[in-house]
């Protein structure tokens, strides 16, 4: 064999042997390829359904913390309002001992005020927030106090009382100088002594009407005004009750 046809079958062989190679490498990385695919695919949804569930288990977190919470302030409410209930409770106990303690001072005050007896009475009304007593006020403290001359071992007893618009203790002190209006007309005009007179506040604690109303609050702010006696006399005697316009029920 000569060179020329050497070179050439050796150029040949080369040659096949580099296409042989290159279809070997293609046909490999092909099966590598086909055999990896599915797996990343795999791997792929794996990773999907990891990031769902951590995504669900954060939701169901959240959203059980939210339930705690809620709960949470439910019970604080609840724990609240049963609080304020029972200071309510213990507020309008305190009320309630308040006026008792209130009328109660008058029986304490007075000795043996079971044997008094009224001889006359009325109630003057004021306007809303005032204590300044108005001309039918004062007519209906001058028919009761007529009878003040002609009582033996008497005195006088007034219970000062307002609506309930306000707070108690502004309405204690309301009350109060309600009352101590009458004492100066009662005093100044027909000299009745101040050992006399014996004044309670009861601010808004002892309400004749309801204060629902209009008419029930107007009828709420008021002086009651008791002439009573000691002295042994005619128990059938009848009591003379002026209104808040001077008038007596009993000549009408």
């Amino acid at each position: 064999m000569n060179r020329t046809s050497l070179r050439s079958t050796t150029g040949m062989t080369i040659l096949l042997t580099a296409s042989l190679a290159t279809s070997l490498g293609c046909s490999s990385k092909n099966y590598v390829k086909q055999q990896t695919t599915p797996l990343i695919n795999k791997t792929n949804e794996l990773d999907d359904m990891t990031a769902k569930n951590s995504k669900d288990i954060k939701d169901v977190d959240a959203r059980a913390q939210a339930g705690i919470q809620a709960v949470n302030a439910k019970t604080a409410d609840a724990d609240q309002k049963a609080q304020t209930a029972s200071q309510n409770a213990a507020s309008a106990q305190q009320v309630a001992d308040a006026a008792n303690g209130r009328v109660n001072m008058l029986t304490n005050t007075v000795a043996n005020l079971d044997n008094y007896r009224p001889v006359a009475e009325t109630s003057v009304k004021f306007g809303f927030n005032r204590d300044g007593l108005t001309k039918e006020s004062k007519e209906a403290l001058d028919q009761m106090a007529g009878s003040i001359a002609g009582t033996k071992g008497y005195i006088i007893t007034l219970e000062g009382s307002t609506d309930s618009v306000g707070s108690a203790e502004y309405n204690y002190d309301l009350s109060q100088r309600r009352a101590n209006s009458v004492i100066q007309y009662l005093a100044s005009k027909y000299n009745v002594p101040a050992h006399k007179i014996y004044v309670i506040g009861l601010g808004k604690d002892k309400p004749v009407e309801s204060n629902k109303t209009k008419q029930g609050r107007a009828d709420n702010r008021r002086v009651d005004v008791r002439l009573m006696t000691n002295t042994v006399g005619d128990s059938n005697a009848p009591v003379n009750t002026p209104t808040a316009n001077g008038q007596n029920p009993s000549s009408m």
